[in-house]
């Protein structure tokens, strides 16, 4: 019974890695970027919630909605003036620029509201919970991992089912034909880090709710989300959902033998997979 229920938090907690992942695997599946500082943009991202939430007197969750479309234009900026100008055959100036974006975003969360830590307040929400056949499960928890399923699910229809998500597929593949014809690759770029903030500021508003959270966190959130979108397979959405999941569920099972082993758990996982499948467990064919 009791390894039942640390197997369906693990699950739980695997869902919002997988909401940390998703956007970082949009944006490497579009345009090939490794993004150094989307911890930092989550965390950026809880903090805006934070804001409108005090600043209005809104819910977190009604909040988040206002946030959206900031984040959005926040990741749109992003890549219009700053990425679009590094992106190249050479990986090493995006790497290189987003780290440096990393230590900017840090600082100045650090200079505006300190160090301190903060939370978002959801209300009886936090402590409520369902059951579910022999376990009982958090509200909250259950929410992220149904928040995950359904961003996944919508990536995925908004990929190949929209005209905009043939824009994506064709630039990804060759953005010097495309080019030629009707389509911007970096106006695509520059939507498609829009949309990953989007999805960054739903991830900020569970990590918010679920625990605290400072200006420094944000490459520890990096770390899980490379290791989600590396064991799901590079570009792969659902791939992601079980990245974050198997990461999750690692953490659980070594926690509950040795709370010490939670992170290295994760750790371990990710390895081993690596070991067995180094292109990930579902990698994209034309990877």
């Amino acid at each position: 019974m009791i390894w039942v229920d640390t197997l369906v938090q693990g699950i739980l907690l695997g869902g919002l890695y997988a909401l940390f992942a998703a956007g970082l695997s949009l944006v490497f599946g579009v345009m090939r970027l490794v993004n150094l500082a989307h911890g930092d943009l989550i965390v950026l991202a809880a903090f805006v919630i934070l804001t409108i939430a005090t600043t209005l007197g809104l819910h977190p969750f009604v909040a988040v909605f206002l946030a959206m479309p900031i984040m959005f234009a926040v990741g749109w900026g992003l890549q219009t003036y700053i990425l679009n100008r590094v992106l190249g055959d050479d990986i090493l100036p995006p790497l290189l620029v987003t780290f440096g974006l990393s230590v900017v975003i840090q600082n100045t969360l650090l200079e505006t509201f300190s160090a301190d830590s903060q939370k978002l307040t959801a209300g009886p929400i936090e402590a409520q919970s369902v059951a579910l056949g022999p376990t009982t499960v958090g509200l909250t928890p259950l929410l992220t991992l149904a928040s995950a399923i359904l961003v996944i699910f919508a990536l995925n229809q908004l990929f190949y089912r929209t005209k905009l998500g043939r824009a994506f597929r064709a630039t990804s593949d060759d953005p010097v034909t495309v080019g030629l014809m009707v389509i911007r690759p970096n106006n695509v770029f520059a939507i498609a880090t829009g949309i990953a903030m989007v999805v960054a500021t739903i991830a900020a508003l569970y990590l918010g709710v679920r625990a605290n959270f400072d200006p420094t966190i944000g490459p520890a959130r990096l770390l899980y989300a490379f290791q989600a979108v590396i064991i799901g397979g590079l570009g792969s959405l659902w791939g992601t959902l079980a990245g974050g999941i198997i990461i999750g569920v690692a953490q659980a099972l070594g926690a509950a033998v040795n709370p010490e082993w939670q992170l290295l758990s994760g750790h371990v996982a990710f390895v081993l997979v690596l070991l067995f499948r180094p292109r990930g467990l579902f990698p994209r064919a034309n990877d």
